[in-house]
């Protein structure tokens, strides 16, 4: 059984207050699900049916339709407000418990989402289940190295104000390990490469607005203790360098179900 790293019951609520400005904040699932479209435009098949799991307000969606290599989706979200801001048909549905029948989707499409499930392996397994012989997965997912800056900068503030440092940036998979779970799950063909999307803030504190924004502030099962304190948080905001730059990586995985026998 895989370590409970996460609190997805905190992550969902957070995600859901999140979904009312998303639209002000979704620049990056727009440039992870423009990504996989183009992914999907070198493939020569087409896809008739598509599952977008933990689809926001259908960014993946959006994107890969326009490709012309994909006819029907399904979107699922485990936040119920944001799975209301997708496309028909979609609903609210957890990626470590897919309710899905086996061999339902020709195609699984995913833009930054499963970096918040405690049993990865688990999830490829079943993504892997809901697809159909022959079926693909491209997945996007937020890699080791995302927000190296902010991880530092904060464990410096924090150290400098209270004389130590909790976590407060998630962990992240590296690509490495991610093409290993592929594999790991039975896909053919696993490949995992990786991207990096600097971005310059106007500041540090847009930054944590725009996190929030995302619904993408850390989410542990087990707090940080001591939590993160005023003083470190303002020692933070006053010696981080405007413009703000951090980066985030994207890990894509891309797989195949073998072809039944």
């Amino acid at each position: 059984m895989s370590a409970v790293v996460f609190d997805r019951r905190l992550a969902r609520i957070r995600r859901d207050r999140a979904a009312a400005d998303f639209a002000n904040h979704r620049f990056l699932f727009d440039a992870a699900a423009d990504e996989l479209a183009e992914r999907l435009r070198l493939m020569r098949r087409r896809f008739d049916s598509a599952l977008d799991l933990g689809c926001r307000d259908g960014a993946a969606a959006r994107a890969l339709g326009g490709s012309g290599k994909v006819g029907a989706f399904v979107h699922a979200d485990p936040a119920p407000r944001m799975a209301a801001l997708a496309p028909r048909p979609a609903l609210a549905a957890d990626e470590e418990a897919l309710p899905f029948r086996d061999n339902a989707f020709d195609l699984v499409v995913s833009a930054l989402s499963l970096h918040w499930v405690n049993d990865l392996p688990g999830a490829l397994v079943r993504i892997r289940g809901a697809l159909r012989p022959g079926g693909l997965a491209l997945l996007a997912l937020f890699g080791a190295g995302t927000l190296a800056e902010l991880r530092a900068d904060l464990a410096r503030a924090e150290t400098e104000t209270s004389g130590g440092a909790g976590a407060r940036v998630s962990p992240f998979v590296d690509v490495r390990t991610a093409g290993a779970l592929l594999q790991r799950a039975g896909f053919a063909e696993p490949v995992a490469d990786e991207l990096s999307l600097p971005v310059r803030f106007g500041n540090a504190r847009r930054l944590l607005a725009d996190l929030r924004g995302m619904g993408e502030t850390a989410a542990f099962a087990a707090r940080p203790r001591p939590p993160l304190r005023r003083a470190a948080l303002a020692r933070f905001l006053a010696t981080a360098p405007a413009p703000y730059e951090t980066s985030f990586s994207v890990v894509v995985m891309t797989g195949w179900k073998p072809a039944a026998r």
